[in-house]
């Protein structure tokens, strides 16, 4: 399932896609598109590669049921949550004693770690978006919220009126969100 322009559709598309009709391709490109990091996921809580594998396929066949009854916000999140414990109760299996304290805590860093990335990518594309605006409004933007300073302030450096200002800082700002939104940035 793509989208003109051959541009891939959200995870929430997809999602939507596969709850209404129960097609198993269109789950099987969204699933694809992390199995890379659940099958990580899986190697590292489970420590072998077979194990890890079969594990993979597990979940797949736990997602087409739960996706069909479960509400999901944030698929990456959720499929993360799900490997997680499934990995957590196939160790819970094998030695019922299994302690699983050091693993939630390596769990929460990964979580932590992906998060950082994920904000890395927002800024390098806030960045992107703030060099993108006309030169005028890119000062005003970058000196009212970036330098944290007044209308009055933004005024007396630029030399420009106090409507021209408030323009500028109000149309960048609206020109900053939609070229964020156009870069996939949702915060």
């Amino acid at each position: 399932m793509t989208e003109k322009g051959n541009i891939s559709p959200t995870d929430e598309l997809q999602l939507q896609f596969y709850r209404n009709t129960g097609n198993q391709e269109v789950l099987g490109e969204l699933y694809n598109k992390y199995m890379h990091l659940v099958y990580g996921l899986c190697l590292k809580y489970l420590k072998n590669r077979d194990d890890a594998q079969d594990a993979v396929m597990s979940i797949y066949e736990q997602l087409s049921e739960k996706l069909l009854t479960t509400e999901v916000q944030h698929f990456k999140s959720w499929l993360y949550m799900v490997s997680k414990n499934h990995c957590l109760m196939q160790l819970r299996k094998k030695n019922p004693e299994v302690h699983t304290e050091v693993f939630m805590e390596s769990g929460e860093e990964m979580h932590l770690n992906n998060e950082k990335m994920e904000l890395e990518k927002d800024l390098t594309a806030l960045e992107a978006c703030i060099e993108e605006l006309k030169e005028e409004q890119r000062h005003c933007v970058k000196l009212f919220f970036l330098d944290k300073k007044s209308y009055q302030q933004v005024n007396e450096e630029t030399g420009l009126d106090m409507k021209k200002v408030k323009s500028h800082i109000q149309n960048g700002k609206r020109n900053l969100k939609m070229c964020l939104e156009s870069k996939h940035v949702n915060r």
